[in-house]
């Protein structure tokens, strides 16, 4: 039996292109995320590793599921909480989809309104 590990900064790049298929969402580390973010950039480019961009989204393990914290900037345009729950749905549906792990739960924070 072949058994296939997925990496929680692979997960966290999948979560990255689900919220920004939310239109009028971008992905963007909060104060929380900013510094594992740098530290992580500087280790893969030591080893000369071009990752997809992960930063902004946090993830931890409950069991074998991931719980996602997604931190992201809306349009002044839409309504926030309306926008928050909608890249709540995208990330839920689309890590299971192209990484086979089971989402527990998704918490999404506005950092910041872009007018």
């Amino acid at each position: 039996m072949i058994e296939t590990v997925v990496s929680a900064p692979a997960v966290a790049a999948v979560a990255v292109h689900a919220a920004e298929r939310v239109p009028g969402v971008r992905v963007q580390p909060g104060v929380a995320g900013l510094a594992g973010s740098l530290v992580r950039t500087a280790r893969q480019q030591v080893k000369g590793l071009r990752p997809a961009r992960a930063e902004g989204v946090r993830v931890r393990w409950s069991g074998g599921d991931a719980v996602l914290e997604v931190d992201v900037v809306v349009s002044g345009l839409d309504q926030a909480a309306a926008v928050a729950a909608a890249v709540q749905r995208s990330v839920r549906s689309v890590v299971p989809e192209l990484t086979g792990v089971e989402v527990e739960s998704v918490l999404v924070t506005v950092v910041d309104v872009a007018w």
